[in-house]
């Protein structure tokens, strides 16, 4: 990570059928005061644009010069086919290239699936533009084959589109100049990887919280718990931590201050009976004088 952010504004440059709403909406909740600002592009000029400092990143097709320029995958697009509402194709689910086999497809210089051969037979001249394109596709001159989202972009209420298999398809990346990767750029790949406000990973992030106090322990007393007459912790009924009766608690007589037993009390805590050896006189008649 090279560079220290000077800018006032972060521009991101999008090609069309790119949708850059969400990571937008995120930046503005997360940096309030730094603008974004968006720079759409025709996906021709977007390696030129990046190159020359026309943006500070850009939402791209691929390919683009890896020799100068960074890229975090984002997605791939699904390819579909642009034909007229009642063209016979519209019968079936998907449809492959060699169903094409006998259809003009046409093929404008803005193309992005870059094929290596095209499906069908080739029209007579190249379309400029995919908008241009659509144009001929309406009057029945021809097919057109598209990422998914450049064919919502360019609906048209005659028209209609299929899945078509076995064919390129068109992957859109986070770009930037490798030797341009400022903290607002950080802070935009945060945003795409789904990085949370928290995160240290960025130059912005602050530091991790912790919910623990300091000098925290993990089962110690709480405090202003009662304690037992042994210093463990306890309850204020009288019983210790392992649920006996704490001494002294037992309900049962105890001995006085000086530790001998009460009087009449043995030991035990008991009155002694008669005949168990008290100290009370023997009952019976008294013996006659001799």
């Amino acid at each position: 990570m090279t560079g220290s952010e000077n800018t006032s504004s972060f521009r991101l440059a999008y090609v069309p059928g790119v949708t850059p709403a969400k990571w937008v909406r995120v930046w503005n909740e997360r940096l309030p005061d730094v603008p974004l600002t968006l720079v759409p592009v025709a996906p021709a000029d977007a390696d030129g644009l990046l190159r020359g400092g026309g943006a500070d990143a850009g939402l791209v097709r691929l390919p683009v010069d890896r020799t100068v320029l960074s890229a975090i995958p984002l997605y791939t697009e699904t390819t579909v086919v642009v034909v007229p509402k009642d063209h016979l194709v519209t019968a079936a689910e998907e449809v492959s290239a060699e169903d094409l086999a006998d259809e003009v497809v046409l093929h404008p210089l803005d193309d992005t699936l870059g094929w290596a051969k095209l499906p069908g037979r080739p029209a007579f001249e190249r379309p400029a533009t995919t908008a241009d394109a659509i144009e001929l596709v309406a009057a029945g001159i021809g097919v057109l084959a598209v990422p998914q989202s450049l064919a919502r972009l360019h609906h048209r209420r005659d028209l209609t589109y299929r899945p078509l298999t076995g064919v390129p398809q068109s992957g859109v990346v986070l770009s930037w100049p490798e030797d341009a990767t400022t903290d607002l750029v950080e802070e935009f790949i945060g945003i795409i990887r789904g990085r949370t406000v928290n995160s240290t990973r960025g130059r912005r992030g602050p530091a991790a919280r912790t919910t623990e106090k300091p000098g925290a322990t993990k089962g110690s007393p709480r405090k202003g718990a009662p304690k037992s007459a042994s210093g463990k912790p306890g309850s204020a009924s009288g019983k210790s931590a392992s649920g006996k009766p704490a001494p002294g608690k037992s309900g049962k007589p105890t001995a006085g201050k000086s530790g001998k037993p009460a009087p009449g009390k043995s030991a035990s805590g008991r009155t002694p009976r008669r005949g168990s050896g008290g100290s009370q006189p023997k009952r019976g008649r008294p013996r006659r004088g001799s």
